[in-house]
């Protein structure tokens, strides 16, 4: 049985069946693995999803609407945004329930496919210093652009809560399906460094990956994290801006 790990939840894979435990990821013990603490409120496009504990991340879009990965759906949740220290409360923090939580009509929870979810916000988020949409992409990013990823994930070697942040390539797609034979579909990526040591985690799921300013990534999932060989896989989100788009039109 080999470890299959989506960014927020752990999924177990064995040969011809696919088995799914869900727990809710641990609330203490996070952050990126081999990342560093964010400068405060440098990513102010961040937001925590939360159901009494967060469990994933996501990227605000507009003050309507956050971007998260699919397999983060929960029906009622909170959105928090402005936040930095999960622990600690600046004032700076915006908590606006969920109004409608709409994942991709064509997910697959069992390849993780069509990994991306729009969640409308119940109010508009007050645009400020400490929460701003970031632009989705008007075009797909190339294997080697440089990209943030952030997030309050999952490691064992940390009790900070504060966000990290962690700079990783976007890898070819050779890399990537060398990395993971037969899973890669047009609708992923991967990103990070293949000796291992640096990536998303547990936790960091629907969070951003940021290129150039674009919204290029939504944290997905990987073999365990920072593996040698096993980079992290992220939703591509340049294929699915139409579909964000028009969702954002209708509802």
């Amino acid at each position: 049985m080999e470890g299959f790990t989506s960014k927020g939840y752990s999924l177990f894979v064995k040969i011809q069946y696919i088995y799914i435990y869900f727990f809710p990821v641990a609330t203490e013990d996070d952050k990126i693995v081999g990342g560093n603490e964010c400068t405060p409120h440098s990513q102010p496009h961040q937001v925590s999803l939360n159901s009494g504990y967060h469990f994933c991340g996501g990227s605000l879009v507009n003050e309507y609407w956050v971007v998260s990965a699919a397999h983060c759906y929960k029906f009622k949740m909170d959105i928090v945004l402005g936040d930095h220290n999960r622990w600690f409360m600046d004032g700076n923090e915006q908590i606006i329930p969920a109004a409608q939580v709409i994942p991709h009509p064509n997910y697959e929870s069992w390849l993780v496919n069509n990994d991306i979810m729009l969640i409308k916000l119940s109010q508009p988020a007050t645009i400020n210093k400490y929460v701003q949409p970031v632009a989705l992409p008007t075009g797909c990013a190339t294997a080697g652009t440089m990209c943030t990823v952030s997030g309050w994930g999952v490691t064992m070697d940390s009790c900070d809560n504060r966000l990290q942040c962690l700079n990783i390539p976007i890898l070819s797609d050779e890399d990537c399906d060398n990395s993971y034979p037969g899973m890669i579909t047009e609708a992923m990526f991967c990103a990070g460094y293949l000796e291992g040591g640096k990536d998303s985690c547990q936790g960091d799921s629907g969070g951003p990956v940021v290129c150039d300013g674009k919204l290029q990534g939504v944290v997905s999932w990987g073999f365990g994290c920072a593996e040698k060989n096993h980079p992290g896989v992220y939703a591509k989100t340049c294929i699915f801006t139409d579909w964000l788009q028009s969702t954002m039109a209708t509802y």
